[in-house]
């Protein structure tokens, strides 16, 4: 019995670990922590292995966890950074610096965030993120229709602005 569940996990591991990673390096834009978080996300599984029913799900729901928790961790730093930099205080907003859409995506409330790092960062199918989330498929497809909106609105707001 145990054999075959380290088998079954080695087997996951191997199918799943390289798009899970390229996935978060898209996300944090960085080799080392996109690994960190892929890896973390595993380990997290390894964890629950007997309980959880739906391994690919729960890895890329933890990996989404994680990767905003690097955002946060990122975000505070870049505060502190301007705080205590003069040269900051001359600088533009972020976001006026930087339109990415990743930037954009980060902005997001999180009820509208996560649909869209799976749907389309994770390329996951409406009714497989609507199973992940514990959402109706018509709320996740409202969800992400609401985050297409609010990212073309500043999108189109910051670009309005740019010299």
């Amino acid at each position: 019995m145990k054999r075959s569940r380290e088998k079954a996990a080695s087997e996951l591991f191997a199918a799943l670990y390289p798009r899970l990673a390229g996935w978060c390096r898209r996300l944090v834009d960085d080799d080392e922590t996109a690994h960190e978080i892929a890896s973390e996300a595993f380990t997290r599984l390894w964890a629950r292995w007997t309980s959880v029913e739906e391994p690919r799900g729960f890895l890329y729901v933890t990996a989404a966890n994680l990767v905003r928790d690097h955002w946060r961790k990122l975000e505070r730093e870049r505060r502190a950074l301007h705080r205590v930099t003069s040269e900051a205080a001359v600088r533009p907003h972020p976001e006026q610096a930087d339109p990415s859409v990743r930037l954009l995506v980060q902005a997001l409330p999180e009820r509208l965030r996560v649909p869209i790092l799976l749907h389309y960062y994770a390329d996951m199918p409406v009714r497989e993120v609507s199973a992940l989330t514990g959402r109706k498929e018509g709320t996740v497809k409202a969800d992400l229709h609401a985050a297409r909106e609010l990212l073309r609105v500043h999108l189109r707001r910051i670009l309005d602005h740019t010299p």
